[in-house]
């Protein structure tokens, strides 16, 4: 495939204009009020289209991402952007490219790719960062945009905090003022990421004589999932397989599994895998139809990698949602694990501070630091497949033989109100239910309530040894957060 020219990376800081101009009068007016609430959440900017998140507001965002950017290094790269498949996409894609080449950088945009192919891109093309324009497994409604720095991690919330100050004007930052940047179509890199993903495996392991079945959600695995499962000898059978930005995780995907359960009993398959919509995290479905989540890979990848002698004082990060009945097990084996709070961003923080090689969330977010650098859907189900493969075991058998997970109860409370949400731990009658929820379990369950990041919703879930005592305090808490948070 030929490629578009793209003049060189190398390109020298001019000159900024001083602090002595007032920063304010060189921006792009937002056709909108800001909310008092912080913009970026614990995955970036998310919300819904044509509210918050429109086009003039990812202008400005890429615009004063930019100038931030280019403070941080001496020689510029480019930036790389890409989308997922929802038709809000292409707006927001323009409106930051705009944004960013009027901050004077080069932008490459790689249409429709995963999120962790924008991950990979930036850091093996040394690029100056990478912008995903995504919403994960929100509904197609929802987008977001999330910046990664130029090692290929999520950009620290430092910076990300000064890109906001910028944005609301509430500091002084040099403007850079010298000339517009250029904008690349480059879809052709995408394949590079499609090389990373299967070639490391192909030594020494394929799927020759595998039947599995993918589920695409319409998002931004519908490109190249197929296609590295084929690279690997597998037979693939796909759903959900086009590109639709109108139906992008509804009922389908990593958040609906039941499709992907009829489809792997009805077509014999050795096993299933369900991506959401930007593709940086996974479940699988064994032969029979059950459920293979985070906690249970991670078990996996986690013994294959202690066999090989490749996991650092036999330890995996996990999180607090991480069920018992895992953690139990693998300590059972001389494992350690430690929980941080929920959201990728802090699992790689405490990876990186213990020197981890494995970690992940039971959602299905694994982050693997021998093969890749962030969390990756697509690499994580080809290492679970070639695992099941190597083990000459059925995943069945796999999950016969690992452990029995402790009933646990999640649910979801709408509550659009910010100020409940974030307040949520002032709320006495909600703090006394789950003092009494906990005292009256002891040490054979958990409780955990939270406030989502991504989404307007109180999290509640429940864990305990009896299933009656996970359905009467799940029921219970549900009522507090109802009766007391909802306006």
């Amino acid at each position: 495939m030929v490629s578009t020219p793209v003049p060189s990376q190398n390109v020298k800081l001019s000159r900024p204009v001083t602090n002595s101009v007032n920063p304010a009068k060189t921006r792009p007016v937002f056709g909108g009020e800001l909310p008092s609430s912080p913009l970026f959440g614990t995955d970036g900017i998310r919300g819904r289209v044509g509210e918050l998140l429109n086009a003039p507001l990812a202008l400005q965002v890429g615009f004063w991402a930019g100038q931030i950017l280019r403070q941080q290094q001496e020689n510029l790269g480019p930036v790389i952007l890409a989308q997922d498949t929802r038709i809000s996409g292409n707006m927001l894609a323009m409106a930051l490219s705009s944004g960013l080449t009027a901050a004077g950088l080069e932008v490459w945009n790689l249409g429709v790719c995963p999120t962790p192919g924008v991950a990979y891109l930036t850091q093996t093309c040394k690029a100056m960062g990478g912008v995903m324009i995504s919403a994960s497994h929100n509904p197609p409604e929802d987008n977001g945009i999330k910046f990664f720095g130029a090692d290929g991690t999520k950009l620290s919330s430092d910076l990300q905090k000064q890109i906001e100050a910028a944005l609301r004007g509430a500091e002084a930052f040099p403007v850079y003022s010298d000339s517009c940047g250029q904008h690349y179509y480059r879809p052709e890199l995408v394949q590079n990421y499609a090389d990373s993903l299967y070639r490391p495996l192909l030594p020494t392991t394929n799927l020759q004589g595998m039947r599995v079945v993918l589920d695409l959600a319409w998002g931004a695995a519908v490109n190249i999932a197929p296609q590295v499962f084929r690279e690997m000898g597998a037979e693939v059978i796909c759903l959900h397989e086009s590109p639709n930005g109108h139906q992008i995780n509804v009922n389908c995907g990593s958040t609906h599994l039941d499709l992907l359960r009829e489809a792997v009993i009805e077509h014999q398959a050795h096993l299933g895998f369900a991506f959401d919509g930007d593709a940086d995290r996974v479940l699988a479905v064994d032969s029979r139809g059950r459920t293979v989540d985070g906690d249970y890979i991670l078990y996996f990848w986690g013994q294959t990698l202690r066999n090989a002698q490749q996991l650092p004082e036999d330890l995996i990060i996990s999180t607090v949602m991480a069920n018992l009945g895992f953690e139990r097990a693998w300590e059972k084996q001389g494992g350690k694990m430690i929980r941080t709070p929920v959201g990728d961003q802090h699992v790689h923080s405490e990876m990186k501070r213990t020197g981890s090689m494995l970690g992940g969330e039971q959602s299905g977010h694994i982050l693997c630091h021998h093969y890749s650098i962030t969390g990756d859907g697509l690499l994580t189900a080809l290492h679970l497949a070639a695992l099941v493969k190597r083990s000459q075991k059925s995943l069945n058998q796999l999950v016969d033989d690992s452990f029995l997970t402790y009933p646990q109860l999640l649910r979801n409370v709408r509550v659009e109100n910010p100020d409940s949400r974030r307040n949520w731990k002032n709320c006495e009658p909600l703090q006394n239910a789950i003092a009494s929820a906990e005292a009256d379990m002891g040490d054979q369950g958990r409780i955990l309530v939270r406030a989502s990041g991504t989404e307007p919703l109180i999290r509640v879930m429940v864990e305990a040894a009896n299933p009656n005592l996970v359905q009467y305090w799940c029921d219970r808490l549900v009522g507090v957060v109802q009766q007391y948070l909802i306006a």
